[in-house]
């Protein structure tokens, strides 16, 4: 946790660089135009020095914590950091107690900037409560993950959701020259210099996270090679592809960024796109996703997306799932996007889908009736004598083996669940199923 009244943190030479680079003003401040760019509403209230409670959702290193800090200087107000991994309630009434002085004393409220405030929980979130309605304090969050979810709802209704985007490319190289060239706080005394492509590629590898780029930046500067003509060192594009294997995607196996790219990936299948497929897959299995879950998903998709238009793509998806079984990542990777490719150039039905919904809450929300007699089976003489199985058509005794026999209770005779499309193999389906509706209302 910072201490109250500590507006800068300290900076010494074991400081890493994303630390020692934090903008100190909005000035320096590098992307988030939507939201601090002219006229935007969080720089209106930054400039306007009003203070609400906020909560700031947005991926790590777009500048969370660094806007916290800057509300805090622009409106004269004190700075509470804590970590929600590492704070609890005590923590929380102590400075709770040492902002309520404050305030009486002089006037100051206290920003509280609680970063990962997703982990904190339901108690601690309610503990700010009180102090937020009395104005002794005014609560800064920020998370990675969607506050929706994560945050209690009464904390939630005080405070305004602002969302931050991933950096953009650009944003990233900027803040990496800035940091290349400031012999203050930056790289600028290792005289190191740096071309565009160069810039640009540990941009690329950072994935839009100012953090990851700085630190990665600092990596590769202590790394170089000796100039060797005696001049300053150049990192170049080939020079970082040597010193860096692999760029760490961003992903997080129980967060957000896990069901957005298993929506991609469900949602590029569906509309018959097999490249974003085949993307949206990659993105999966090289961050690090069990590839199980994946097979799983998919043969859902099956069932769910392709249902009768193509029975085949069911057999396919459990083929994947039991070669991914068999062979594990990274070999299983072919069978899932031979199967994806397959599903997407698939014709698409929904129809079982909805069929088994539209039954579900039939079978919910209706009396629940008895199964018609004629349905029943008949094992023993009472139940023979009682009616069980009377009048039961036996389907191959019949021309065409279609009877007018209903099978559904008497409270839902006639009702139809299953609509097949005209797509792929159901107008096939939809023919012979016509032809047995039409037998049954005769």
């Amino acid at each position: 946790m910072t201490s109250l009244f500590d507006d800068e943190p300290s900076v010494t030479a074991g400081t890493p660089l994303a630390e020692r680079m934090r903008p100190r003003t909005l000035d320096e401040y590098v992307g988030q135009t939507h939201l601090v760019g002219p006229g935007q509403p969080l720089r209106r209230a930054i400039d306007a020095g009003v203070l609400h409670s906020l909560i700031l959702w947005g991926p790590p290193g777009t500048g969370k914590t660094t806007l916290a800090r800057v509300l805090a200087q622009a409106s004269g107000a004190e700075f509470a950091a804590f970590s929600a991994v590492t704070s609890g309630i005590k923590e929380i009434k102590d400075v709770i107690a040492v902002a309520a002085h404050t305030r009486q004393r002089t006037g100051r409220r206290t920003i509280f900037f609680v970063d990962e405030i997703h982990r904190f929980n339901k108690a601690q979130q309610d503990a700010f409560l009180p102090h937020i309605e009395s104005g002794t304090v005014v609560l800064v969050g920020a998370t990675t993950e969607n506050p929706s979810f994560e945050v209690n709802s009464a904390l939630l209704s005080r405070s305004k959701v602002y969302v931050l985007q991933p950096l953009t490319q650009d944003d990233v190289v900027t803040i990496l020259r800035r940091a290349l060239t400031d012999t203050g706080r930056g790289l600028g005394a290792t005289g190191v210099e740096a071309d565009d492509d160069g810039l640009a590629a540990v941009a690329r590898y950072a994935n839009g996270d100012a953090r990851v780029a700085l630190n990665l930046l600092e990596q590769v500067v202590s790394s170089l090679p000796t100039s060797a003509t005696g001049g300053p060192s150049r990192l170049t594009e080939e020079i970082l592809k040597d010193l860096v294997d692999r760029r760490a995607l961003l992903y997080d196996k129980s967060g957000e960024e896990h069901y957005n790219i298993i929506s991609a990936l469900h949602k590029s299948i569906r509309n018959s796109d097999a490249d974003g497929a085949v993307y949206w897959l990659a993105r999966l299995l090289e961050a690090g996703e069990d590839p199980m879950y994946v097979a799983r998903r998919l043969v859902r998709f099956a069932s769910e997306d392709i249902g009768n238009a193509d029975p085949g793509a069911l057999r396919l998806a459990i083929a994947a799932k039991d070669a991914t079984h068999f062979l594990g990542m990274p070999e299983c990777n072919t069978a899932l996007a031979q199967l994806v490719t397959y599903m997407a150039a698939a014709p698409k039905s929904n129809a079982v889908y909805k069929a088994y919904q539209a039954a579900a809450r039939d079978a919910l929300r209706t009396e629940a009736a008895p199964v018609p007699l004629h349905l029943r089976n008949a094992p023993t003489k009472l139940m023979k004598d009682l009616a069980y199985g009377k009048d039961y058509q036996y389907a191959h005794d019949a021309p065409d083996a279609l009877t007018d026999m209903s099978s559904l209770p008497d409270n839902l005779t006639g009702r139809v669940y299953y609509e097949p499309t005209d797509r792929g193999l159901e107008p096939k389906l939809k023919e012979a199923l016509d032809r047995a509706r039409a037998k049954r209302k005769r």
